[in-house]
């Protein structure tokens, strides 16, 4: 928090021309502005609304009933690596939006931390890591509504030829650092492979419990995780008229929480798992316990609206000019999303900062491209996935009960180390294709 908001000021005075008292006004309509806008007042609403989910599932004995079922009748996990790897399919199979995908898989994978003794840093970095880069490679949801837009405009103003879905579906070969990713994930879990910082991370309990510890059964857990996923499609469909690609995000999500918490309250009031004073009291315990990363979110909105005003991905962007070698376009033009991704907070703003650059630089130096849509959806996708002020950041250390700033040093060096890859590939692609 004081990270951020030191963040926030600076950058507002800044924009004031170092006025004190401006700065300050500044502060002031920035809160404002904030607040006053939906999405993100939804955003603020899913994350608390989150914490009461998890609460009642847990309060209920779901989450001993599921550990029961899969590691002891079923015996699907016994192990550190098997338990991780439930969660990694999880992430991998739930691509329709990334927070649900983060939620999910983390609240499986918490279920056996302290079983098998995972850290909450190894499973916040596979939530993170299985989120946003499936949900960029399978772009039936948000992503890629936006994308196809983005792409749209540009062929709609002349800027190019050619079919919108064409060029999506060819750009998804070149996200290198999601496919990357993914695979580095499975390895690292295969492998039980732990570098840098990672190696000192332990599981503790962040927050302290609520809730007593008890086993009932696993359907307690599984069908209100299984209609939470089903309801962000549904609300995805009921938001965008009947297409599921223009469907609001937050919407989706806040109305599925809202409707999950309905069900658990007509699930387990009348089979006498709890009662009305004890879901009521738990609901509201396991809200409050989550308001801090609710602030955090809200911070983090407000940093990356400063970095938007002071232009600062237009700023990076603007060192990419047709002098640059065209055997290393992609290359850069991956590296500048990043910085821009990474400074903001936000991949969906850097697509709609960079795409606009990057295709017309594409046709001018006669490149290929998708190849440079891809190394737009990578770079921001790295440096989403790196950022502090990220949402899937701070919603995939949520949902492992690990501290954000623990889990972005400790996924970290795994990430540039995708990185890394990635450069190598787009050097190599655009000396064949180029």
């Amino acid at each position: 928090m004081v990270s951020l908001f030191s963040g926030i000021v600076v950058g507002i005075f800044i924009l004031n021309s170092y006025v004190v008292s401006d700065t300050i006004v500044g502060i002031f309509d920035l809160a404002i502005s904030l607040l006053s806008q939906m999405w993100i007042l939804k955003t603020l609403a899913f994350i608390i609304l989150v914490g009461s989910i998890m609460a009642l599932i847990d309060r209920s004995g779901g989450i001993g009933g599921l550990i029961d079922y899969v590691q002891n009748r079923k015996k699907i996990v016994n192990s550190k690596r098997s338990a991780l790897f439930l969660s990694y399919i999880i992430g991998v199979l739930i691509f329709v939006e990334t927070s649900i995908t983060a939620l999910v898989s983390g609240a499986v994978g918490r279920a056996f931390c302290k079983e098998y003794k995972i850290s909450n840093a190894k499973l916040a970095y596979v939530c993170d890591s299985t989120s946003a880069p499936i949900s960029s490679l399978i772009v039936f949801n948000g992503y890629g509504a936006l994308l196809l837009g983005l792409i749209t405009t540009q062929i709609d103003s002349g800027m190019i030829a050619g079919n919108g879905i064409d060029l999506l579906i060819n750009s998804l070969l070149y996200n290198f650092y999601a496919i990357i990713t993914l695979i580095i994930v499975f390895l690292s879990i295969w492998f039980d492979i732990d570098i840098g910082p990672m190696k000192n991370s332990k599981y503790t309990q962040l927050h302290e419990t609520i809730l007593f510890s008890k086993q009932a059964s696993k359907y307690l857990m599984i069908l209100p995780i299984a209609l939470m996923v089903i309801l962000v499609f549904v609300f995805l469909y009921i938001t965008g008229d009947g297409n599921i690609l223009k469907g609001s995000g937050s919407s989706a999500v806040f109305y599925t929480m809202l409707s999950t918490i309905a069900f658990m309250f007509i699930y387990y009031i009348p089979k006498k798992i709890m009662n009305i004073k004890t879901f009521t009291l738990t609901t509201y315990k396991g809200s409050i316990h989550l308001l801090p990363i609710a602030f955090i979110m809200l911070a983090a909105f407000g940093l990356s609206d400063i970095t938007s005003e002071l232009k600062t991905g237009q700023y990076l962007a603007s060192f990419a000019n047709e002098n640059l070698n065209i055997y290393l376009l992609a290359s850069i033009v991956f590296l500048l999303s990043a910085i821009t991704a990474f400074a903001t907070g936000t991949s969906w703003g850097t697509y709609g900062i960079m795409l606009p650059i990057a295709i017309p630089i594409a046709v001018s130096m006669d490149a290929d491209v998708p190849l440079l849509i891809g190394a737009v959806v990578s770079g921001a996708i790295f440096g989403d996935h790196s950022s502090p002020i990220s949402d899937t950041t701070i919603i995939s250390s949520l949902a492992a009960d690990c501290e954000v700033s623990e889990h972005v040093k400790t996924q970290l060096p795994y990430a540039l180390i995708s990185a890394f890859l990635t450069m190598i590939m787009f050097s190599i692609v655009s000396i064949y294709i180029n």
